[in-house]
């Protein structure tokens, strides 16, 4: 393998650049022996909702967990189905069947990899209980197209936001626009804790107050169980690490945005399709992902010009073994298929050097030159 000029990821890099705040942080944990929830993590709670422009924030232990508890606060259960989009992270599907509910799966329109609004008529039944629009990369789904189906036929719509910390829809704060919204915590994200971690955001105290019993083992008093429960808790390292690091979100969101403007003006010449802005959308930029023919072969050039990539995600997951059963073949979501065989994500970190920025978009300048 070529020695890697540019990686992936540095998670090192912005550890270093907080290193102090960190410390701090978590000697403040180690010292008040509050290691499970605490006042660490209800006070990352209250910022985080602030942030994201809603009432309530129930930190938890995964952004897998998110989705689980917000279907189940939303009265999903079996016999319900819920839809969603196949061009996404298992955990996107895999939450709905935990909740003993049908994944229904519509098709992505190819811009924006997110939702599109206009397969969702055709696929509510009478046990439609729930849509979740995936704000996938960054950028938002198309919210008021969305919920103005979801109006109609009454369903609880809840966003999964694990990669949109901060995006904006129409000037409003993802997490704020459904029902309930999930995000994640884990480390690659925007905002990444030092481990697992999530949270549910919602302006509905009926929802919150289910879900802080839910991930408690049902209690809403010690040793007095509602409901059945579960241990999704966060830790209280996270909830004292995560706040540190929500301080610092919006300087470096705007820094992920600067470095894509400079990838789109230096690939303006490339052959390849950069990725999409709505106007309506503020893209945070979780990912930079790219459209090509022949991907494979060029992230091995990429690769061997030491350059590492990403492909989010390769395998929709309707044509995952695990979800055969879900009864979707081949060429029945054909933009979802299409786009797993096209994406290709180039590094996209705040930490990012200008050298190393020039050394992506020369070389893969180089590679997809349009003659």
């Amino acid at each position: 393998m070529a020695n890697i000029k540019v990686p992936y990821l540095d998670l090192k890099a912005q550890y270093h650049s907080i290193k102090a705040e960190i410390d701090e942080a978590i000697a403040r944990v180690l010292d008040s022996c509050q290691f499970v929830l605490g006042p660490e993590v209800a006070q990352f709670e209250k910022e985080f909702a602030a942030y994201c422009g809603t009432s309530e924030c129930i930190a938890l232990n995964s952004g897998t967990s998110a989705l689980h508890l917000a279907l189940l606060a939303a009265g999903v259960g079996p016999g319900d189905e819920v839809i969603t989009v196949p061009f996404t992270f298992v955990a996107s599907v895999a939450t709905i069947l935990y909740a003993g509910a049908k994944p229904v799966l519509v098709d992505i329109e190819p811009r924006t990899f997110n939702m599109n609004p206009a397969a969702l008529d055709a696929a509510i039944s009478p046990r439609t209980k729930a849509i979740v629009p995936v704000h996938l990369y960054g950028h938002p789904a198309d919210m008021d197209s969305i919920r103005e189906v979801a109006r109609k036929h009454k369903l609880v719509v809840i966003e999964d936001a694990a990669q949109a910390h901060g995006a904006k829809y129409e000037g409003r704060s993802v997490g704020s626009i459904g029902d309930i919204a999930c995000f994640s915590f884990y480390p690659a994200k925007n905002l990444g804790a030092y481990g697992e971690g999530g949270a549910v955001t919602t302006s509905n105290s009926e929802y919150a107050r289910a879900i802080r019993m839910l991930r408690d083992w049902g209690q809403d008093r010690k040793y007095h169980h509602c409901l059945h429960g579960y241990n999704y808790r966060m830790e209280g390292f996270q909830g004292a690490i995560l706040r540190v690091k929500l301080r610092h979100l919006e300087s470096w969101t705007e820094t992920r945005r600067a470095i894509v403007k400079t990838y789109n003006e230096h690939l303006a010449g490339a052959d390849i399709v950069r990725p999409a802005e709505m106007p309506w959308a503020r893209h945070v930029y979780h990912l930079y992902t790219l459209r090509a023919d022949n991907r494979n072969a060029l992230q091995a050039a990429l690769l061997n010009a030491g350059i590492q990539t990403g492909i989010h995600y390769s395998t929709p997951v309707h044509l995952q073994p695990a979800y055969a059963n879900l009864g979707y073949g081949p060429n029945s979501l054909p933009e979802s298929e299409k786009a797993a065989r096209e994406v290709l994500s180039l590094p996209l970190y705040p930490e990012l050097t200008e050298s190393q920025i020039q050394t992506v978009t020369d070389t893969l300048t180089a590679l997809r030159c349009v003659s």
